[in-house]
Order: structure tokens, then C-alpha cells, then sequence
């Protein structure tokens, strides 16, 4: 009896199918040479593929791109050889460099390897120029006059401009502090009359510290006030998000998405204060960040219907 149990289960053993043995999967790291920003020129990038894997990596495909605009040559080349596994591949490529504008500037580069079971992504990110040392360093308009000298405001592109007394009385004066969102700003530290915030285009300033979000205060001439804000971590990182403010004043105070911040009656005309039957507004709006890092610039967006008087961490 012990006899016919043991046959009947060494034939069930048998019956059993052996499952192959699990493939590794390939895996690389991309690395992208140095780029030489002395423009205009066209330079060599060298893109690296190294094989992280036990695996062999086949059917390699390797694209490279730079800023928007820039022009690169082959886009795309294709690896014949199989890189085995600790090995590297270096792929050249040409760039066309424009002429290095003034100020400062962020360049992001990047390669993308695909290849037969996945894609590895390397980006170089470099910079020329020194960037604004502050918001403040960036202010190129007036938004804010008093009742008595208001010829010197143009916030809307027509002459108009928000009263200084107007807000006073919402108390709010050269650097107090405005709260929105959970964030405490102060407010521009200058004399009415003065350039007090940023018709926003692109600039890149510094600012350090820690946060879950990033919050913008400012308003908008225009209906279509709306950008992209990014933010430089120290460690080389980056959040970017969307922003926007409604119009000074007509248009709905939730427009884009912002949340009512600051209300006044009234506004400076070229001619004097006038139309106090309208609120003249401020918004905020923000976006997430991580907590955990550290910010090191901040790049608004490039739309100059937007009017950036503070920006904070909350």
C-alpha cells in the first residue's frame, strides 16, 4: 500500500509545470554632458547610457532636447550594439546656442533613452547670470499712488492705479503685514507714488525657506491673467504650479481659482480719485510644495497681466 502512495505522488510531481525563471529587467541611467552656453555657437552634448542592470539592454533609442527654440541635430539616434550589463553607450549630439541674453538665466537639458522594456530619463540643468537678489529688486510698477499725487500710477496700462488711502483704512500701509492663505506677507516698504510690485515676465529671484505651499499676492489688469510660477529647490529639484488674478475689479473674485485677499473703494485716476462705487482688489493664489525642501529661486510666470506685490511660504 505505502508503495502505490509513493508512485501516485511521484507521478503528480511530475504533472506539476515548472515555471520559467523570472527575466531581469533592464534598467539604465542617462547623464548629459556639460553644455557651452557661449552663443551663439553650435556645441557637441555627449549623452551617457550606462546599464544598471544584470540584464543586457537592446533596441536603444536615444533623444536628446534643449530649451524651446533651440535646435538639435539628429534628434533622435538609434544604438545598434547591445550594451551589457555595468557598460556604457555615448551618444553625440549637436546644439545651435542663441546669443546669451543679459540677466539670469535657467537652461534645462534633457535625454531620454528608450530601450526594449523601459525608458531612462537624465536631465542637466545650467545657469549663467546672477539672479535678483529679492521680489522687491524686481519691481517695475506703480500700482499704488496717493489722492493727492496720482499722475505717477499706471496699474492698469491706462493711468489708473489703486489709493493709498483707500488702504490705509483696510489697514494696510508700507510694510504691514497682510495675511492670506495662511501666509504673512509684507507689504511693498515703499512711499506711494514708487514702483511697489512686478508686472510679471519671467523673473527669477532668490528666496530661501521651508513650506507646503508657495502664495502670491498681487492683482491683475486684463481678464486672462494666468501663468506658470516655478520654484528652484537648493537641492536642484523643482515645482512648478498655476497661477492667476481676476481683474482689479470686474471680475468674479474666484476667477483662476484665487482667493480674495484685499477689498478698497474706489481708485486714482490720472485726474484724481474717482469710481467709488467699485471695489479695487488684491488676490492670492498659491501652489503645493514639498515641506521637506529647501526653496532657493523663484521664477514667475511671463504674462504682464499679472501684478506680483509679495510672495510667501505658509
Amino acid at each position: 500500500m505505502r508503495r502505490f502512495v509513493l508512485v501516485i505522488a511521484a507521478a503528480a510531481a511530475l504533472m506539476i509545470p515548472q515555471l520559467p525563471a523570472t527575466a531581469a529587467t533592464p534598467s539604465a541611467e542617462v547623464s548629459v554632458s556639460e553644455v557651452d552656453l557661449a552663443g551663439p555657437a553650435i556645441s557637441t552634448v555627449r549623452v551617457t547610457v550606462t546599464n544598471k542592470s544584470t540584464a543586457n539592454l537592446g533596441k536603444l533609442s536615444v533623444a536628446f532636447r534643449g530649451p524651446v527654440g533651440w535646435t538639435v541635430s539628429p534628434e533622435t539616434q538609434a544604438v545598434k550594439e547591445t550594451v551589457r550589463p555595468g557598460r556604457s553607450v555615448t551618444v553625440a549630439f549637436q546644439i545651435r546656442v542663441p546669443e546669451q541674453r543679459e540677466g539670469f538665466t535657467i537652461r534645462t537639458f534633457t535625454a531620454t533613452a528608450t530601450y526594449a522594456g523601459g525608458e531612462a530619463v537624465g536631465t542637466r540643468v545650467q545657469r549663467s547670470g546672477t539672479p535678483l537678489p529679492n521680489l522687491a529688486a524686481a519691481y517695475n510698477n506703480v500700482g499704488v499712488t496717493s489722492e493727492a499725487d496720482p499722475a505717477k500710477g499706471d496699474f492698469d496700462g491706462d493711468g489708473n492705479s489703486f489709493s493709498a488711502e483707500k488702504l490705509a483704512g483696510a489697514g494696510v500701509a508700507p510694510g504691514s503685514t497682510v495675511t492670506a492663505l495662511g501666509a504673512n506677507f509684507t507689504w511693498p516698504d515703499v512711499p506711494a507714488g514708487t514702483k511697489d510690485n512686478v508686472i510679471a515676465a519671467g523673473q527669477t529671484f532668490a528666496y530661501s525657506g521651508q513650506g507646503s505651499k508657495l502664495v502670491l499676492l498681487g492683482s491683475a489688469a486684463g481678464q486672462s491673467a494666468v501663468g506658470t510660477v516655478k520654484v528652484w529647490y537648493s537641492d536642484g529639484t523643482t515645482a512648478s504650479g498655476s497661477v492667476g488674478f481676476p481683474n482689479w475689479s470686474f471680475q468674479d473674485a474666484g476667477a483662476h481659482g484665487a482667493t480674495l485677499a484685499i477689498s478698497t473703494q474706489g481708485r486714482n485716476t490720472p485726474a484724481g480719485y474717482a469710481n467709488a462705487e467699485y471695489q479695487y482688489r488684491f488676490f492670492a493664489h498659491s501652489i503645493p510644495l514639498d515641506p521637506a525642501k529647501t526653496v532657493e529661486l523663484i521664477t514667475l510666470p511671463a504674462n504682464g497681466g499679472l501684478h506680483v506685490f509679495g510672495v510667501a511660504l505658509a
